[in-house]
């Protein structure tokens, strides 16, 4: 003859007793959410957001299309240009990336349209002695 359980007593299943178990040993402690918010709470996900864990966990990296690392040079030359140290550096710095521009407009690099042109020399070397006066 098998045992009913009394109406009104809580029921606890096996997998409710393992989990109250396993929760009372403190296995569960170090989880996110256990008084620490869990990662990019608030956040909105998108399609790739476990790509994107994944590769900000690991600490991986992964290289940019051409079109993307040479405007992203662009930006790193004209700035350096700007904080050269003398306006024939900051020429010379331009004079490179403009060479390497007209170099990937000539030729094509693969990735999304580069939408580059080469920068003015002289309106950098301009830019350059009106804030280092």
């Amino acid at each position: 003859m098998t045992q009913r359980k009394p109406i009104g007593m809580p029921f606890e299943s096996w997998i409710d007793r393992q989990i109250r178990e396993a929760e009372e040993r403190g296995e569960f402690d170090d989880l996110p959410g256990k008084g620490r918010p869990l990662p990019g709470e608030g956040k909105p996900l998108d399609e790739m957001w476990w790509v994107k864990q994944k590769i900000e966990r690991e600490g991986l990296s992964m290289p940019l299309p051409p079109t993307l690392a040479l405007r992203k040079d662009a930006e790193k030359a004209l700035a350096a240009a700007r904080d050269a140290r003398s306006e024939a550096e900051a020429r010379r710095i331009v004079e490179e990336i403009n060479e390497r521009i007209r170099e990937a407009i000539r030729t094509g690099l693969s990735g999304p349209p580069l939408n580059l042109m080469p920068f003015d020399v002289d309106d950098v070397a301009a830019e350059w002695r009106r804030t280092h006066r």
